[in-house]
């Protein structure tokens, strides 16, 4: 069995009040050096049989139309090693 990982991210130019917050917090925490924090998701899929152009094919799709709001996400998709 194959894991693929799909993780999705908001898109740089839409503003992540999330990641502010992790932000501003580690700054009053003491990690002054952290500059930026991005917010997203990471799924991860196991895959039955072989993880060929057909199948990754099929998970973009998947990562397309369920897992990211392709108006303000983008993803990518990749194969893990077990």
């Amino acid at each position: 069995m194959a894991r693929v990982v799909v993780d999705v991210m908001l898109k740089s130019e839409i503003l992540d009040p999330q990641g502010k917050a992790v932000e501003r917090a580690a700054d009053r925490l003491g990690y002054s050096t952290i500059a930026s924090v991005r917010q997203g998701k990471r799924f991860e899929l196991q895959v039955d049989g072989p993880v060929d152009e057909a199948a990754l094919a099929s998970i973009h799709e998947l990562a397309e139309s369920l897992l990211a709001n392709t108006v303000i996400e983008d993803f990518t998709v990749r194969v893990e090693d077990n």
